[in-house]
């Protein structure tokens, strides 16, 4: 297996815990537009949101509702609904990421925060953990291109920080999502983490190269010892 050189970390359930605050938010965005909870409607969106976790949160909105105005409205009720919840505190860094991003940056490689989050929000929680200095880059889908499951972000992090080619990348994820997104890129390493929305099952299913209980297991694997 060739050195890996660059890892792209999924943020909410790989490494930072929201204890359902994505998902809080969603409800909010679905009420600005008048889907009730308890719903058929809601029920329908709800379904959706738990099955695309790890996708653009625009897209997963353009995809409920089927109108172009009604999701940027919904998209600017989410974002304002996370913010809060994240200045709430309801958002932390999952046990072992903190230890993970020192113990790469200590072994020389790079790092790239990728996100369905838009950029305003996505910088805000990176704030709001203080990982801006701990991190060489951070993507949403807009800057890329598309989001997962395709691979742009993850493409577009080794082109930006010129990474020798894409064999030497690492993708973790917690969703198959993620794992798609990685294995479209090409990256050699694409592991599943159980800390989020993903099962082992549908983790393995999607192709993951390795499923972990935390993203802390992932040193080992793209650090070998000797």
């Amino acid at each position: 297996m060739p050195a890996i050189e660059l890892i792209c970390l999924d943020m909410s359930g790989t490494t930072v815990r929201d204890d359902g605050a994505v998902e809080q938010a969603f409800i909010s965005a679905l009420a600005e537009v008048g889907i009730a909870v308890g719903s058929a409607r809601y029920a329908e969106a709800l379904e959706v949101i738990r099955a695309t976790m790890g996708q653009a949160k625009i897209e997963v909105l353009r995809l409920i509702l089927r109108d172009e105005f009604s999701a940027l409205r919904a998209n600017k009720a989410f974002e304002k609904a996370y913010a809060k919840l994240l200045a709430d505190g309801a958002v932390d860094a999952l046990p072992g990421a903190e230890q993970l991003l020192g113990q790469l940056r200590a072994a020389g490689l790079r790092i790239c925060l990728t996100t369905g989050f838009a950029p305003a929000t996505r910088e805000a929680l990176i704030d709001r953990l203080n990982w801006g200095r701990r991190i060489d880059l951070a993507l949403s889908p807009v800057e890329a291109g598309r989001g997962r499951p395709w691979p742009d972000m993850i493409i577009t992090a080794a082109r930006y920080l010129e990474i020798s080619g894409m064999s030497a990348v690492a993708v973790a994820g917690d969703t198959p999502n993620d794992i798609r997104a990685g294995l479209a890129a090409g990256a050699s390493i694409v592991a599943g983490v159980l800390s989020g929305s993903g099962t082992r099952s549908a983790l393995t299913e999607a192709g993951a190269t390795h499923v972990l209980d935390t993203v802390g297991e992932l040193l080992p694997i793209v650090v070998p010892v000797g």
